[in-house]
């Protein structure tokens, strides 16, 4: 009789353990249930494996298990784990509080929690709105004995980043006196997330072993923290860093070709497009729209061109990337038949493509064609008008010196109009010197803004254009006042042979002409190359 429960208890273990769908599992249950010559305790233990499947395996069931949990008389730390696991895991409601009633009902029943189960807690805790449960946790982290546990300080880590507490993080990380890669990447990514990039790279540079987290994440985060320059050196960095582990991966590229783009940088971006293939990586959808970005921004629209034809079943990101890129190179009507072959095509635009379209219409006067554009909008597509696309609205009429037409289109937005609004209507008052509405946006704008130097600088501009001097020392002397000074220099950036130039100006356009001469100069053998450059950043 024990060799049969034994027999019988090992192949439904087996059974569990080689399990693929609910419906066989439901029958290992029924089993389970019905099995007359098992033990309570061998009951349970398999019931506890039932649960384990259906929070784990993907095609589990988590109501199953929910269903199953609520059974058991006696639950076990394993069972426990297994649900809060679960919840944390598949949840993705931020005001679900289902893991945390569990870990409580766990106390409750004087199950003492360990360093399995507070990972899964505090990255519940991290997705939650409010982030005011985490640092309890933490105190009963510290309470039980596991605020030396590597995994559970990586998860609180974690935790304080999410909410920007780097301060806290980084006490955690520098008390840990045993760390692991997920350590450094952790409260590198912590750093990054929260504009901390110094911090960051003096952590990246101490950690001995890097991985590709560790090469994406300071890769991305200086790009997306506006250090493009930086991000690019580090993936010169990586190439010859001699660890042959580590090599780019799509998310690496898809990067650096955003780096390439904001630099202008058509040469490093024209390397990475035949490093891809030479490498034999899939050019998917991702990389290849931001090929198509990074060709579009530096001027090379023809290239552009030719990746984003080369793509196979485009999705609306890709299409509006090559919308952009007619925009911004002053591509208007280009812009408007490929989003004819846009429409043609079955892809339905976002408002990030009318963003682009009418952005198009602006940079290329095309009047007419942007109240087209803005009504079917609205009309064919039922998509409700942002404040970007009134602010391009704007900056199409300012442009045409419509600026009866903007101020009415102002008035009857359902939106507060924003500085962007304003500043596009200020550019076609500058544009068309149309001084008297030009002096009150701009006065309008310092009101909303009273510490940002470019609303004077531009109402200094109007008043000189105006040849209105006294009230140009007027708005000078405000801004001595009130210590108020250009506090972002102009700069710009030359690619030359794939090697990017760096200068600024600071107060005088004269000192930014000197600079360039002198690497003009420098460059004096080579200049009659190939070269690009970005336009420049005021």
């Amino acid at each position: 009789m024990e060799l049969q429960r034994l027999k019988l208890k090992n192949t439904l273990a087996y059974l569990l353990e080689n399990c693929r769908s609910m419906r066989e599992l439901k029958q290992i249950h029924a089993h389970i249930t019905t099995a007359p010559q098992f033990f309570i305790t061998d009951r349970w233990l398999l019931i506890s494996r039932i649960i384990f499947f259906c929070t784990v395996s993907q095609s589990g069931s988590l109501s199953y298990a929910d269903t199953v949990f609520r059974l058991v008389p006696r639950k076990t730390l394993f069972i426990y784990n297994s649900m809060i696991r679960a919840y944390a895991s598949r949840i993705h409601d931020p005001n679900s509080s289902q893991p945390l009633i569990l870990y409580k009902q766990m106390l409750f029943d004087g199950i003492t929690p360990d360093c399995i189960t507070f990972p899964f807690v505090l990255k519940h805790c991290a997705s939650r709105v409010d982030g005011l449960i985490g640092p309890s946790v933490h105190a009963h982290v510290v309470k039980f004995g596991f605020h030396s546990d590597v995994f559970v300080q990586n998860s609180l880590i974690a935790l304080y980043s999410q909410f920007g507490s780097v301060d806290n993080a980084r006490m955690v990380f520098d008390e840990m006196s045993n760390r692991d890669v997920v350590s450094w990447n952790s409260i590198i990514i912590g750093c990054l997330r929260n504009s901390e990039l110094n911090m960051a790279l003096e952590l990246f540079r101490r950690m001995k072993y890097r991985n590709i987290v560790t090469w994406n994440s300071i890769i991305t985060g200086f790009v997306q923290g506006g250090r493009p320059k930086e991000a690019l050196e580090f993936f010169f960095e990586m190439q010859v860093s001699g660890d042959d582990m580590v090599s780019p991966d799509k998310m690496t590229i898809a990067s650096v070709l955003s780096a390439c783009a904001s630099l202008g940088a058509v040469d490093h971006g024209r390397w990475v497009h035949d490093y891809l293939n030479r490498s034999g990586m899939e050019c998917d959808m991702v990389i290849a729209t931001a090929l198509v970005d990074m060709y579009g921004k530096c001027g090379s629209v023809s290239k552009a061109l030719d990746v984003f034809r080369s793509m196979k079943n485009k999705d609306v990101l890709a299409w509006t990337a090559m919308l952009s890129a007619f925009a911004i190179n002053g591509n208007g009507r280009e812009a408007l038949e490929l989003f004819l072959d846009m429409e043609t095509a079955g892809v339905r635009p976002n408002a990030v493509t009318f963003t682009a379209l009418l952005s198009a219409c602006a940079h290329s006067g095309l009047t007419d064609i942007g109240r087209w554009c803005f009504r079917v909008m609205r009309h064919a597509y039922h998509i409700e008008p942002q404040v970007q696309h009134y602010a391009c609205m704007i900056d199409i009429l300012g442009r045409a010196g419509l600026f009866d037409e903007a101020e009415e289109l102002i008035k009857n937005m359902p939106v507060e109009p924003d500085v962007f609004v304003w500043g596009a209507l200020l550019g076609g008052c500058q544009m068309h010197q149309n001084f008297q509405l030009g002096e009150k946006v701009a006065r309008y704008l310092i009101a909303l803004e009273p510490l940002n130097h470019a609303f004077y600088v531009n109402l200094c501009d109007i008043y000189a254009k105006a040849r209105r001097f006294d009230h140009v020392k007027e708005i000078r002397a405000l801004m001595k006042e009130k210590e108020i000074e250009k506090t972002v220099p102009g700069c710009s950036a030359i690619e030359v042979n794939g090697v990017v130039c760096e200068f600024s100006v600071r107060g005088s356009s004269q000192v930014l002409m000197t600079e360039i001469k002198f690497v003009l100069s420098s460059l004096s053998d080579e200049i009659g190359r190939s070269f690009s450059m970005s336009t420049v950043v005021e």
